[in-house]
């Protein structure tokens, strides 16, 4: 008891909960350190939609062929494609998004507290929780944005159509095919989007308990004061890793399909079994993980750079009493 009680201090010394931090304040400097993140990191994410609409020959395109065509054709500009709509749409969804998954994970640590489950265990019921129902509030805001975003990424590329920008895509689908045209794929994206937030939530937080609980039964910390920051940041790093690379493995399949679902024209509509069996037809079953490379090194950097500023983000908000 001694122990666990010693743990669980330990853990506490290394966390904000929400009760904590400065909403104002939490919000306005998130929106700029994620902003921030997305200019990094949002060539990433042109390359994998591109990998994973690709027809034909250009289906056999590595990343780097992607990159080489991009820069070649539009310069760097063409690395950033949909990225205004994104910026415009990120705000509000991250704010939904942060809100949701906080408060929902501190109802969850007590629903799960009566169940003396191992702090890995409860963080990770936790921390799924959260992270699930956090995606779903945030995803009638994030599926429109991704779908004009997404159709600016591939413009031209492979068959694709051409837009003069986010507002074109919006009037061009809403005169096509009404409202549900800026939510096809709804269905797909909230099983793809949620379980991959619940896993990689789960899968931080408990990793991140399982790599303290070593620490502590190796003597670290044990009865000692707080984890130093750079203690405290290395641990954050890692369970952001193993959570992106978690996630990418398990949603992949589901992403490339709600991805072809959502940029295809609407006179070639398909349905997500057509979806399925033109990716079996043309690569077999490894067509369902078309850019998985840069899925993969999306999540993990994605992850492990939003997990590492949004900490330091809850430490910057954080009220002390």
């Amino acid at each position: 008891m001694e122990v666990t009680g010693s743990r669980r201090k330990s853990f506490d010394q290394t966390e904000i909960n929400w009760d904590k931090l400065d909403k104002t304040k939490f919000y306005v400097v998130g929106a700029g350190i994620f902003t921030g993140l997305t200019v990094a990191l949002y060539p990433i994410s042109v390359i994998k939609t591109r990998m994973q609409v690709a027809t034909n020959n250009a289906a056999k395109d590595s990343a780097f062929s992607v990159v080489r065509g991009l820069v070649r054709n539009n310069g760097v500009p063409g690395l950033y494609r949909g990225f205004g709509t994104v910026i415009t749409g990120a705000v509000p969804a991250r704010i939904i998004f942060l809100t949701a998954l906080e408060t929902t994970k501190v109802a969850a640590f007590k629903m799960v507290e009566p169940f003396k489950l191992s702090e890995p265990v409860q963080a990770a019921i936790a921390n799924g929780v959260a992270g699930m129902l956090a995606s779903l509030c945030s995803q009638s805001v994030f599926v429109p944005i991704d779908i004009v975003s997404q159709r600016l990424m591939v413009q031209g590329y492979s068959g694709h159509a051409s837009y003069n920008g986010g507002l074109d895509v919006a009037r061009k689908v809403l005169k096509s095919e009404g409202i549900r045209g800026l939510y096809r794929g709804f269905s797909l994206s909230v099983l793809t989007y949620s379980p991959s937030s619940a896993v990689w939530w789960a899968s931080y937080g408990s990793s991140q308990r399982f790599i303290w609980s070593k620490l502590l039964d190796n003597g670290t910390e044990h009865g000692g004061p707080a984890p130093s920051q750079g203690k405290i940041v290395s641990v954050q790093a890692a369970g952001g890793i193993i959570a992106g690379a978690t996630a990418s493995s398990i949603t992949t399949p589901l992403d490339t399909i709600k991805t072809r679902l959502q940029v295809m024209g609407h006179d070639k509509r398909p349905t997500a079994r057509q979806v399925v069996k033109q990716l079996i037809a043309e690569d077999g079953w490894t067509g369902f993980y078309r850019g998985l490379g840069p899925r993969f090194v999306s999540m993990s950097a994605w992850g492990t750079s939003m997990i590492l500023a949004y900490e330091y983000l809850k430490r910057l908000c954080s009220v002390n009493e």
